[in-house]
């Protein structure tokens, strides 16, 4: 029988991964994407029964199960140099003329010069050990969790060399980016920058789910290192590990000719803005590799390649008005609206002009002529005025302007809030966060149906969600009785979950999940939080100064706690029913790694925190134990590296007295 289970794993493992091949790689699905579904989930149940038969190149790897990363430090066998940058073409035919004085006849490669992370990726026998950020060219971070969870990523090679390493560009694509960008603003967080930022701070992620969740891609540019294969040029190389599986530089350019080269960098010009990737230049590089040895180095650059940079493309318009957009958690964000612009291949009428510092600092006022670019190709931004109209600079509201309650602005912030946490433009927003899982986790009341209830005037708050006629809900396009039945069922299941969820769902700025927790063991009652000084709430171990304050200022303000009253009428739960059981682990922090035989992870970290423990997400010298299961990795080695006790399953249940999980 275990054989037939691992034959059926490697066989499905096998089918997913050509899959993921055709799609990721060669932009040709083979099967519609419910078939992909059905046998990606038949695997991932096979390898939940079963983890010791998990493949390395296992697509569970894809979604980021592997466990949190520890960026150890990686020493570059070969270092990874960056390029000289030149702006004009002319300098590009200097950098010929230079090329020439040292070689005969070279040839040229022109590649798109992709604006994301440089990352090293290594093979042993054809599956990929370690991945790694470039850092300063000769010490980088380990990111080999975070890089298996790119789908165009081979985790695997057929016929490869014995040993192989790659360099290549990890990038957010346009689309994902737009789709970050939009959920970061609906959410009122701190957007990205723009898709390079966003691929840096995705990467460097700790915990790898959140990796995969943001759709990172690569391009493979260059050959590090090989063994048991002879590579005489760079164009050789790209096609040999095209044939190996990667997704290597797009559209490279072969010629002899440095005209050649010119023009075919004017026409990677005309394309910035129409590309799925943003691209910051285009790259000059010698072919011939024996070549690049003759060339050498300098101390800083290569002297074989050299990387033309595009300048930004930035045109005048007229500033006609300044809206201002109210945020999940009441952020006022000041939005420029003007005459329409093409830039970098698109139209533009809208660019954030983020807070009233930024417009301070331009002294922006409606009617002025502004400069706008392209931040990294695709976010508009104002750079400068060109010509003052006379007016004075822009102020913000002092009032919100959706519901008209007092903003403000804390020490230190630069951002402007919305006080009333019921103000109708966060009311979609706070709603979809109340009724979220790991909030009141009301079930059947997604986006879509809480914008219908909105829609429809059925709720205007959280609290209305006690009290909706399911009548009016199973009359609605699309619902009928069972529909509303369920969600009222849900909703009257919500009223029992515990204080923590509740505190977590009111949506305070910088309070997640786990600090929500704290508060409620701490004071037990939502009458003792809003109770709470500043100086007590501080004093839980893991809270600030800022949370502790943004706790404190939420009930500082008679609309919160006019709604937290509604929802106690409302028969919603005020106390703590979460705490500890026992304190037979109390003082004593434990890190998870690996897969344990009988516990899933949160069984595990409920079995510990129920019996006063703290479970953390890395290992440090403030760890006192690590339990270590099937296939741990990094973690476990950096538990031994620092001499702290590692412990199996039985262990902890023997240090629990418990034999069974906790239900």
């Amino acid at each position: 029988m275990s054989d037939e289970i691992l034959k059926k794993i490697i066989e499905l493992t096998k089918t997913v991964e050509k899959y993921n091949y055709q799609y990721y790689v060669l932009d040709d699905p083979l099967v519609p994407d419910y078939e992909y579904d059905r046998i990606n989930h038949e695997l991932m149940d096979l390898e939940k029964q079963y983890p010791q038969y998990i493949q390395p190149n296992s697509p569970s790897f894809r979604i980021g199960e592997a466990g949190y990363n520890t960026f150890a430090q990686v020493e570059h066998t070969v270092r990874m140099d960056s390029l000289q940058d030149v702006f004009s073409l002319d300098e590009i035919r200097d950098f010929d003329r230079r090329v020439r004085e040292t070689v005969t006849a070279p040839r040229y490669v022109v590649e798109h010069k992709i604006d994301g992370l440089s990352v090293s990726l290594e093979y042993t026998d054809g599956i990929f050990t370690r991945g790694s950020t470039r850092g300063d060219g000769f010490v980088g971070e380990d990111v080999t969790e975070n890089l298996k969870t790119i789908h165009s990523i081979p985790l695997k090679i057929d016929n490869a060399p014995h040993f192989l390493e790659v360099r290549g560009e990890v990038y957010m694509p346009r689309s994902s980016f737009e789709k970050l960008a939009e959920r970061q603003e609906r959410e009122g967080g701190q957007r990205f920058k723009n898709p390079r930022n966003a691929a840096a701070g995705s990467l460097r992620q700790k915990d790898p789910k959140i990796t995969a969740s943001r759709m990172l891609d690569i391009f493979i540019f260059n050959l590090q290192q090989i063994e048991g294969k002879e590579i005489t040029s760079h164009a050789q190389s790209l096609e040999y590990l095209a044939s190996l599986g990667f997704r290597v530089s797009p559209e490279y350019f072969v010629t002899d000719d440095i005209e050649a080269a010119v023009g075919q960098i004017e026409k990677i010009g005309t394309l910035r803005g129409k590309l799925p990737y943003d691209i910051d230049g285009a790259v000059v590089k010698v072919d011939s590799l024996s070549q690049r040895e003759q060339l050498g180095v300098t101390a800083k650059y290569p002297k074989w390649a050299v990387a033309f940079k595009y300048p930004p493309e930035e045109k005048e318009t007229v500033l006609r008005e300044i809206e201002i957009n109210v945020g999940r958690t009441g952020a006022l964000t000041p939005t420029a609206v003007f005459d329409p612009i093409t830039l970098a291949g698109t139209t533009v009428s809208r660019a954030v002009l983020h807070n009233q510092d930024f417009i301070d600092e331009k002294q922006i006022a409606i009617g002025d002529t502004i400069v706008v670019r392209k931040a990294g190709e695709i976010i508009p931004e104002v750079v400068t005025v060109a010509k003052h109209a006379g007016g004075p600079v822009y102020r913000i509201p002092d009032r919100c302007p959706s519901c008209g309650s007092e903003v403000t602005r804390e020490e230190g912030e630069a951002v402007i809030r919305c006080t009333n946490i019921e103000c109708p433009a966060q009311l979609l927003r706070n709603l979809i966060h109340f009724c979220s899982r790991d909030a009141m986790d009301i079930d059947g009341l997604g986006p879509a149906i809480l914008e219908l209830l909105i829609q429809e005037k059925i709720i205007a708050s959280a609290t209305d969600l006690y009290s909706m006629d399911p009548a009016r809900i199973a009359a609605l396009e699309g619902m009928g009785e069972t529909s509303a039945e369920n969600i009222r069922r849900s909703v009257e299941k919500s009223k029992g979950n515990d204080l923590s969820r509740l505190v977590f769902a009111l949506g305070i700025r910088g309070i997640g999940a786990k600090a929500a927790q704290l508060l409620a063991r701490k004071f037990g009652t939502m009458d003792a939080i809003e109770a709470a000084s500043p100086e007590e709430i501080e004093s839980i171990d893991g809270f600030g100064k800022i949370m502790a304050e943004n706790v404190a200022e939420f009930f500082s303000h008679q609309p919160n706690c006019d709604m937290i009253k509604r929802l106690k009428d409302a028969g919603v739960n005020m106390t703590c029913q979460d705490q500890p059981q026992s304190d037979e682990l109390a003082g004593k922090t434990f890190v998870l790694t690996g897969t344990l035989p009988g516990l899933s992870r949160s069984e595990a970290k409920k079995m510990i925190e129920q019996a006063g423990g703290k479970v953390s997400s890395s290992v440090s010298k403030k760890t006192d134990y690590v339990v270590a299961g099937g296939e741990a990795g990094s973690k476990l080695d950096k538990a031994n590296e620092l001499g702290i006790a590692v412990i199996g399953e039985q262990e902890l249940r023997a240090m629990l007295g418990s034999t069974q999980p906790v239900e």
